[in-house]
């Protein structure tokens, strides 16, 4: 039996020895003071290594306890609204923002583009048409001041104070509808550009036009070249320019009358896609309630209808009335312009065949005649078919009297004329000065019918403009508010019917 180490007590025969902890042998402790016996180490356990294998990593996966980790509040919302919407109440509330939608829709773009014709409507009646006409009474007081010129220097040293004023007032209108053109041009566009372009020649005009009249009570002949040079500038450069004006504000015109006319059409298809909605909604329910009526959306539909027509009915009554105003109105104004511009340009003609006696011919033909005779023919013979297109747009007999009185008056004119130039021809200068710018009988007699004539016949047609543009301007009044004021009342109705059916399921 072998001895236990030196300095430790011998075992208790009566306690029994401890079971193996290991089968690896440990090695004693060394020699000194009594010491705890040595815990064995634990043995390593098979399983997944830290961050790799084939198990899941650590802080990932499902807790080893079991339970799922937390769902984010999107989800969650998301879960709800799809588990909703399997459900009648879902249903009905998805319906009702849909009918809401779409009704607030439909009135929104109705008042969006109501509002858009009602201002091109409105500038057709008080911007653009004004416009065009003051373009037409710059050209038409331009030539009137040049007739008017002429008529003066024919009359030398015995220059009427009737002929004097006209040329004045013809001067002064034109620089005051120069000043009001400016005022409404827009900055760097072509129109300012021309207003300029006559705001330079028109003082260098007047300065040609002077020195011919100063020359010509001299008795200096030097005097009919100068009235020609201002004629020749008046004629190649600012009545063309006044011209190009005109036709500028008339294409301003025709572009908002195409505004005003255009179809709303975005309105229109949403109206309409608003009431389908609120009929099939109102099937709906009656398919599954057996209720004929839902005071909520027939309150919502008869506010979506009464918005369609309302837009409808108006839009219509302002495009027949533009149109009018447009077939009746501008139409014949434009030719009524031309004609009495044509007449202008006529007298100015006829007056300086007698200034120019014979110093600037044409060849027509094949022979020489003189150059401004055959500019007036030219003229009279456009007056003649701008007064029977004016006559046949004329719709009524208000608007057709003068233009008929013009007419018998330019027949006269060509008349007279043809005297006064028999005369001339036969070497009779004071015999035909006597017949141009004479009294009773006289060309001056019929050009003034002509002009007074047409001056009525275009207020006729101004106030026939103003009366159906007016028209149309008022058909559109109030339908952006009316169909916005509807549409949120739709829009209402369309939820509280909604909203009754959702109470149901309380």
């Amino acid at each position: 039996m072998s001895q236990p180490p030196n300095g430790s007590a011998p075992p208790d025969p009566d306690t029994p020895a401890p079971a193996a902890l290991s089968a690896v042998p440990t090695q004693p402790a060394p020699p000194g003071p009594a010491t705890a016996p040595a815990r064995p180490a634990a043995p390593l356990l098979p399983g997944p290594s830290h961050g790799s294998g084939p198990g899941p990593s650590h802080g990932s996966g499902p807790d080893p306890g079991g339970v799922p980790p937390r769902r984010t509040a999107l989800a969650e919302g998301v879960e709800r609204l799809r588990a909703a919407a399997v459900t009648e109440p879902g249903r009905l509330r998805a319906l009702g923002a849909l009918l809401a939608l779409l009704v607030v829709a439909f009135g929104t773009v109705t008042a969006w583009q109501a509002a858009e014709r009602t201002a091109a409507a409105g500038d057709v009646l008080h911007r653009s048409q004004p416009l065009s006409s003051e373009a037409a009474g710059i050209y038409r007081s331009l030539a009137a001041a040049n007739t008017a010129a002429s008529t003066g220097f024919l009359a030398g040293g015995q220059e009427t104070k009737d002929s004097r004023d006209r040329y004045e007032q013809g001067i002064r209108t034109a620089a005051d509808s120069l000043v009001t053109a400016a005022a409404n041009s827009e900055p760097g566009s072509a129109s300012a550009a021309t207003v300029a372009d006559l705001n330079r020649l028109l003082p260098r005009y007047k300065g040609l036009v002077e020195r011919a009249r100063v020359y010509n009570r001299q008795g200096y002949p030097v005097g009919g070249a100068y009235l020609r040079y201002a004629n020749d500038l008046m004629q190649e450069d600012m009545l063309p320019a006044a011209e190009a004006l005109y036709t500028s504000e008339n294409g301003r015109l025709s572009d908002d009358y195409a505004d005003a006319k255009r179809p709303p059409w975005a309105a229109l298809v949403l109206g309409l896609l608003a009431l389908a909605a609120l009929a099939w909604a109102q099937y709906r329910t009656y398919r599954r309630t057996h209720r004929v009526l839902n005071r909520g959306l027939v309150a919502a539909t008869a506010a979506t209808a009464a918005a369609l027509l309302w837009l409808v009915v108006g839009h219509g009554v302002a495009r027949s009335q533009l149109s009018a105003s447009h077939d009746h109105g501008v139409r014949s104004l434009t030719v009524l312009h031309e004609a009495r511009l044509a007449s202008l340009k006529a007298r100015g003609n006829e007056n300086l065949t007698l200034v120019a006696r014979g110093a600037e011919t044409v060849t027509v033909g094949g022979e020489r005649e003189d150059a401004y005779d055959a500019e007036y023919r030219t003229e009279m013979a456009a007056l003649g078919a701008d007064l029977a297109e004016a006559r046949r747009l004329a719709d009524d007999a208000a608007g057709e009297r003068p233009v008929a009185a013009a007419a018998g008056d330019a027949a006269r004119w060509r008349e007279r004329h043809r005297a006064a130039r028999a005369e001339d021809e036969n070497g009779n200068y004071r015999q035909a000065l006597e017949k141009v710018i004479g009294g009773r009988g006289a060309t001056a007699e019929s050009f003034d019918g002509v002009d007074t004539a047409l001056a009525t016949a275009l207020a006729h047609e101004e106030r026939e403009f103003a009366r159906a543009a007016g028209a149309g301007l008022d058909a559109l009044a109030g339908l952006p508010q009316g169909a916005g004021t509807l549409a949120a009342l739709g829009a209402a109705g369309a939820v509280l019917g909604i909203g009754r059916r959702l109470s149901e399921y309380r």
